[in-house]
C-alpha cells in the first residue's frame, strides 16, 4: 500500500532564482523508511516541508494514504495530514515532565484511553523509569526518545525526522539510530528522515532519496545507490570514489589499471570514467610495482591508502588494520571489481574540476 505519493513537486521561494526542488516524484510504501539524502541545499528540507504541509508545491500534488493533500498553490493544513514531527532541537516543552509531553497531542482522547496510549509509546521507546523527569534531567538521547514517542503518540500516517542525530556527540549517534531504526521497525511505522550523512541513511533507510541542487538523481535501495549509482555525484557523495578514465574497444573498458567488461550501453570508441571503491582494491607489495603509497589513515577496524599510479591518477584502497604499508611503498594492483560502472567522460561532474586530495586532479 502506498503511504505516501509525489508527483512531480516543483517549488521555488520568492526571489529564488532557480526552484528549491524541481520535477520530484517517488512512492513511499507502509512500513517503508525513505531517507531523503543530500548536501546542504539540495532541497531535503523543502521537500519535508512540502509533505508536512508547511509549504505548497507551484507544480505537481502530493497524496497521503490515497488522499490528495497538495496541489499547486492548495493544501491541506498540516494539523489534519496526520503527519508526525520530530525537529532537529525536539521541541521538547521544559516546564512539561516526559509523561506530559508525550501526552501533549492527544488531547482529543479520554482521560482513560490518552494514559493508556502514553504508556503503551512510553514502553516502545524505552523510557518507562523517567515518566516524571523534565527534559532538562535528561540526556541528548532521552529528550530524543521523548519526541519520538510524542510524535509516535497520535499514530499518524507519516513520521517526519529532520536531521534527528545531528545534536548528539558520534557515539551517540550511532546507537541513537540503532535505537530509533528499531522502534520504527517495530512500530510499522511509515517514515521520512532527512539527512546529509550517507551512514545515516543506508542504516536506517529502505529506500535512499538522493538529491542534488534539487533534483532527485536515484531513489533505490542502499545497497543500489552504493554499488550502481546512477550518477558521479551520487557515486562520490554516498562514499569514497575514484573515476579512472578508459575507452571502450572491442566490447571492453581499457583502462590504466585493467580490462573492464562493457555492461553499459555505450558504443566502441566512447570515452567514458570507471568508477572505483576502496574495497575494490587491494595492494600487493612489490619492489618494482607499478604503484606508489601516498599515505595511510587509520580507521581502526582497517586502513585507507592514497595510491598514485604511474600516470599520477589517485587512487584509494581499504585493507585490514594490520596491514601496514610506509609511505613511498611500491605496489601492485589486485582488483576485486565485481561489477563495472562506468560514466560519461564529458559528464558535467567532471567538467567542474573534480578534484582529489594531494592536489593530483582525477580526471
Amino acid at each position: 500500500m502506498t503511504v505516501i505519493e509525489l508527483a512531480q513537486i516543483t517549488k521555488t521561494y520568492p526571489g529564488g532564482k532557480m526552484p528549491a526542488v524541481y520535477d520530484v516524484s517517488f512512492r513511499v510504501e507502509k512500513g517503508e523508511v525513505l531517507a531523503l539524502l543530500g548536501p546542504s541545499g539540495s532541497g531535503k528540507t523543502t521537500l519535508l516541508r512540502l509533505i508536512a504541509g508547511f509549504e505548497k508545491p507551484d507544480q505537481g500534488n502530493i497524496l497521503l494514504n490515497g488522499q490528495e493533500v497538495s496541489r499547486p498553490h492548495q493544501c491541506l493544513s498540516p494539523e489534519k495530514r496526520g503527519v508526525g514531527m520530530v525537529f532537529q532541537d525536539y521541541a521538547l516543552f521544559p516546564h512539561l515532565t516526559v509523561e506530559e509531553n508525550v501526552a501533549f497531542g492527544l488531547g482529543g482522547l479520554s482521560r482513560e484511553l490518552r494514559r493508556k496510549r502514553v504508556q503503551e509509546v512510553i514502553d516502545q521507546v524505552g523510557l518507562t523509569p523517567w515518566v516524571q523527569r523534565y527534559p532538562h534531567e535528561l540526556s541528548g538521547g532521552q529528550q530524543q526518545r521523548v519526541a519520538l514517542a510524542r510524535a509516535l503518540a497520535p499514530n499518524p500516517i507519516v513520521l517526519m525526522l529532520d536531521e534527528p542525530f545531528s545534536n548528539l556527540d558520534p557515539d551517540m549517534r550511532t546507537q541513537m539510530r540503532m535505537e530509533v531504526a528499531a522502534i520504527l521497525r517495530r512500530t510499522g511505522s511509515t517514515a521520512i528522515l532527512v539527512t546529509h550523512d550517507h551512514e545515516e541513511a543506508f542504516a536506517m533507510a529502505d529506500k535512499v532519496a538522493v538529491l542534488n541542487a534539487g533534483r532527485l538523481e536515484q531513489c533505490d535501495t542502499p545497497e543500489m545507490v552504493y554499488h550502481i549509482p546512477s550518477t558521479p555525484f551520487i557515486a562520490d557523495f554516498v562514499g569514497q570514489a575514484d573515476f579512472i578514465p578508459g575507452a571502450i574497444q572491442n566490447g571492453k573498458v581499457l583502462t590504466e589499471i585493467g580490462i573492464f567488461p562493457n555492461v553499459s550501453t555505450f558504443p566502441d570508441g566512447a570515452e567514458v570514467m570507471v568508477m572505483i571503491r576502496p574495497d575494490d582494491v587491494d595492494l600487493l607489495p612489490q619492489a618494482e610495482g607499478a604503484a606508489t603509497v601516498l599515505g595511510r589513515q587509520f580507521k581502526g577496524s582497517e586502513n585507507r591508502y592514497i595510491v598514485a599510479l604511474p600516470s599520477g591518477q589517485i587512487l584509494h584502497s581499504s585493507q585490514h588494520s594490520l596491514a601496514v604499508y610506509a609511505d613511498r611503498t611500491k605496489v601492485d594492483l589486485k582488483l576485486k571489481v565485481t561489477h563495472t560502472v562506468l560514466f560519461k567522460r564529458d559528464d558535467e561532474f567532471f567538467k567542474q574540476g573534480f578534484h582529489h586530495p594531494y592536489g593530483v586532479k582525477n580526471a
